[in-house]
Order: structure tokens, then sequence, then C-alpha cells
């Protein structure tokens, strides 16, 4: 089985290199490990951040990739910051509205663009119906242009001669299988975020127990680029450990929705003409999905307990406080609320969950749409009972506390409480990957391209800090474009 380009890996950035590839006359085979396609991109909100677009245009916003460099340097802490690659996020930021244009004209429909600060314009794109869309679209897009797909495909090795790498080693439906390349090999199998032995060899041991938001997230490609001798970077910067609710079960609302075809591209027409309350309401159902409980919650007195009714940590130590709940028997941890907490996190300025500017989610938005994840009742009794608490540890945990334990935080108390969770603590996503060059070659140790083999996404981060919302994906299906692109031309 011969290929020009092999791909591994069948997310975001695999299937755009996959159909750019195509798209300029490469024959190429996508090697997906599960039964399915999509990657984290697959199960995220789906935001494109990017400068210059048509969409900024269309809404007479003025931006440029310069300012956008400014304004992304600040989303993370400065000694995180420190460690930037800027060449290669600069090259993003300036191609990034080029990918946005090519999506669209597959048929992919967005909506915005919305603020987030730091950014001193909107910049951020959100794809409709969300993230699963890039997947139907581009694997629709790949099979149309003659792309082969192969799911159950888990690649094993490199096959390394002295010319370089030339093909991989891969088990596909449980069937030994060579494949080779005549021009290269791509690396885009996603981050490493659910890999306890990278995250324990790379960020410590305390951190390996930290379950990564993807379970698939496991780190292959990393594995694979190490193996040839690539130089890994930044693998120790991690988004994460933070407290995120548990998933809901079944398929969630926004992966309902119709992601190609007719319906598809009506919802792209009729968004702009939808009340803004409609919105509003649509990102907060998402919102209630996919982010984090605010730090403020423990800081105004909530605290955190175990299945067996147990104060466990000190919670408003952020990062001791998610250890400590990976620590907890089932990683699992319920944020009490007491009456006053309640009725502050009721309304504006005090949120459960935000994305900023576009949407803020409250105790009643929690109640209404994740019944799973939140309960509220007239004593602590009934709240146990409902989460299959021991009653008795719950009433014992809340005196303890209020007698003693609070460090002049405010007692709970009153004839209305709150449970949130189950809670676990997660890494949403890895920074670290392989060092690479503009055309995407993997470097070694030396600094040295190593022949025939590419990586993108996560697997290339190529030393880049992409915090805040939008950039990854950004990132993932711009480097995918282009890293298509340069195979065609070698």
């Amino acid at each position: 089985m011969t290929f020009d380009v092999i791909i591994v890996g069948g997310g975001g950035s695999g299937l755009a290199a996959a159909v750019s590839a195509a798209e300029h006359g490469c024959s190429v085979v996508l090697l997906e490990k599960q039964p399915e396609l999509g990657g984290t991109t697959g199960i995220a909100v789906g935001s494109f951040t990017a400068n210059s677009t048509a969409f900024q245009a269309r809404a007479g916003i003025k931006d440029n990739h310069d300012d956008h460099a400014v304004d992304a340097a600040k989303f993370a802490a400065p000694e995180i910051e420190a460690c930037n690659n800027n060449e290669l996020r600069t090259f993003l930021l300036q191609n990034a509205a080029d990918t946005l244009g090519w999506l669209t004209d597959m048929g992919l429909n967005f909506h915005g663009p919305s603020p987030e600060p730091p950014n001193r314009v909107p910049r951020m794109h959100n794809v409709v119906p969300g993230a699963k869309a890039y997947i139907a679209t581009l694997q629709s897009r790949l099979l149309r242009l003659g792309g082969t797909i192969l799911c159950n495909a888990d690649v094993r090795g490199l096959i390394q001669k002295e010319e370089g790498i030339t093909g991989v080693e891969a088990v596909i439906d449980q069937n030994a299988t060579t494949l080779s390349a005549n021009r290269g090999v791509i690396l885009a199998a996603g981050d490493y975020a659910n890999s306890p032995e990278l995250i324990a060899r790379f960020k410590g041991d305390r951190f390996a127990k930290v379950e990564g938001i993807n379970p698939r997230a496991t780190g292959d490609g990393h594995r694979l680029a190490e193996q040839a001798g690539a130089k890994l970077i930044n693998m120790d910067i991690t988004y994460g450990p933070e407290l995120r609710f548990v998933p809901p079960p079944g398929r969630t609302f926004q992966q309902l929705l119709p992601t190609h075809g007719f319906f598809a591209k009506l919802m792209g027409v009729l968004l702009p003409l939808v009340p803004n309350f409609v919105l509003q309401a649509m990102i907060r159902r998402l919102l209630v999905t996919w982010q984090h409980p605010e730090d403020s919650l423990f800081d105004d007195g909530a605290i955190l307990i175990n299945s067996k009714g147990e104060r466990f940590c000190d919670e408003t130590e952020p990062n001791d406080r998610e250890l400590a709940i990976a620590d907890q028997a089932d990683k699992q941890a319920y944020i009490l609320l007491d009456e006053k907490l309640i009725q502050r996190y009721a309304e504006w300025p005090h949120f459960i969950s935000t994305a900023p500017k576009i949407a803020y989610a409250y105790v009643s938005d929690y109640l209404r749409l994740r019944p799973d994840v939140a309960i509220a009742g007239d004593s602590l009794e009934q709240l146990a009972r409902a989460r299959g608490i021991p009653t008795d540890a719950l009433i014992r945990t809340v005196e303890t506390y209020n007698n003693g334990e609070r460090d002049d935080r405010p007692a709970l108390e009153g004839n209305r409480w709150c449970l949130l969770g189950p809670a676990k603590a997660y890494f949403t996503t890895t920074e670290g990957g392989a060092a690479i060059d503009l055309s995407f070659r993997v470097l070694d140790e030396e600094g040295i391209p190593i022949p025939g083999l590419y990586a993108i996404g996560q697997n290339g981060l190529g030393g880049q800090i992409l915090w805040g919302h939008g950039l990854h994906i950004a990132w993932a299906i711009t480097s995918g474009r282009l890293c298509g692109i340069e195979l065609a031309k070698e």
C-alpha cells in the first residue's frame, strides 16, 4: 500500500492536511486509531480565532496580524508566554484568515466575529452548529477528492531508513500492515492530556492522576516523533489541571444539530437574523456543558466535598485543589452552595461560568439545563439523598467548617442549598509538541529536519503558546492546510 502522503490522526488537523494534499494532486491515506473520526476538534465548541477576515470586514472591523500578535501574548501568564515561539505564532496569525476563507468555500458557516478580551477587537468566529461540522465537511470533501480513510488503524511505528521516514507500521482492523509514503508522513494525532506516562515524565508524578478532557488524547504522535529523533518543546506546559463538570450523558444539543447539507446552510443564512436572546440561550447551553466554574465561588465560601460527604482540601488554592480531587477514590467532587451563594450567583456580575462578554451562566441555568450535575433543595439531607452521599457526614462537614475551618470565609447556612457536580480535575489541552520549521518539517535535537517527517496541530505546535479560545483550532486547520500544500511541492 503506497501513497504520496500518509497522515496519522483523523481530527481537524489531519483531515485538513489530507484535503489540502488531495486538492493539490497527492494520493492520500488518513489513518485514525479510533472507530470514527473527530479527535479533540470533534468534541470542542468550535471557535476559530483569526484577524483580517471577511467576517470582520463585513462588520466594519479593521484588524491586522501585528495587533493580533500583541493581544495573543496577553492570555498566558508571563512565565508561560516567555516560552512561546513568536515566529511560528506570527506565521499562524498571518495565514489563519485564508484558512477561514478555505473553510467557508467548502460550505462551512460561521457566526461572529465575537469579542474575547484581551483581544482589542472581535476575532472569534464560531462554526455553526459546532466543531463536529469541521469533521463532517472535511471528511466529505476528502472522499470526493478520492482520498482514503482507514479507521481502527493504530500506527505502531515509523519506517525509518537512511534516506528518512518512508512509511508506517500499523495494525488495521487487527491486521499488521505496512504503508509506504512517496512524499512524507504527517503526524496529526492530537495532544497527550490523557497520557499519565507523558504527563508524569514531563510535568511530575503528582499530576499523573489528572485525566484529559478527551480520554483518547494519549500522545501517540509525540511518541512516534520522539522515536524518530524529534526534539520535543514545552512538554511541561498544560492548560490545566482545572475543575470542570463531567460531560452530560448521551449526545449534547449541539451534536444533534445538522452539520452539512441544506439545513446546515439554512442555519448559516438565518443565524444573523436570530434574536439575540435566542443566541444567548444557545450559547448558555454550551457554557453549562464545557466551561469551568469560576474560582470566585470558593473565595465567596463554597466548599468541595467528596462522595463520602467529606471536605478534603483548601478550595481557595487552585492547582492543589484539582490535584486533591484527582486523589479521591473516584476522582470526583461536589460544590456545595448555601442560600446566600445561590442568591449571589443568580445574576451579574456573579456567574458560575462564562464565555467573556458573550454569555454567562448562573445557578438557575445549571438547574434548568444540567440537572445531571445540579440539584437544589431545602435541606442538606435532601441533597445528600439525591446524590447518594452519607447524610450524617455531610451535616458534620458543614458544622466543622462553620466552627473554624473556613479561614475568614462566611459560614454556610440558610434554608436553601445547592449541590453542583460531580466535577473532576481535567487537563484541557497540552502545549508540548515537536520542533518544526515553517514548512512543518520535524526537527531533531540539533535543529536539522528529519527527512520525510512532518507534524501539525498538537503534534507540531513547535513551541507556540495558544491560550484563549479559537487559536488551537485555527492552528490545527491552518497547519494542516499549509502542510498539505508543502508536500504537494515535494
